[in-house]
């Protein structure tokens, strides 16, 4: 039948019991297909990871922006690391970086919640918040 149709005879599903075979052109299936596959991929929301950075020694104010920034990009649907970087003789002040990090988070307490808690990973300690749901 397809040969006089002059069509391609597909198989659309062939796990199916009994397997199910169409006749159409194979060239407009896989480009349908193809467009289909394209449509469904543009659809998907792709999360982010947006990066601030601060230092021990950060004032009230540069917080406050960096907060604000931070709760632009959980608005958005980003996912936000923080990072606090140590330099020199501030890694025997651990505890104050820990202490900053709980502030910012205070501060975005009412939009995020702590995804990864606080860890130290070489000279630098990093926590991932994401937006509540």
């Amino acid at each position: 039948m397809a040969r006089e149709a002059d069509l391609d005879l597909v198989k659309v599903a062939p796990n199916a019991k009994p397997p199910v075979c169409k006749i159409i052109d194979y060239g407009k299936f896989r480009y349908e297909q193809m467009r289909r596959d394209k449509e469904a991929k543009k659809k998907q929301k792709v999360t982010e990871v947006k990066e601030i950075r601060l230092s021990p020694n950060i004032d009230s104010n540069d917080l406050n922006t960096k907060a604000n920034h931070a709760r632009k990009f959980l608005s958005k649907g980003d996912k936000v690391k923080v990072s606090l970087r140590f330099r020199g003789r501030e890694m025997s002040h651990v505890n104050v970086g820990k202490q900053i990090l709980d502030t910012f988070f205070e501060k975005l307490e009412d939009i995020a919640v702590v995804d990864k808690p606080a860890k130290l990973e070489g000279r630098s300690m990093v926590v991932f918040l994401t937006e509540k749901k």
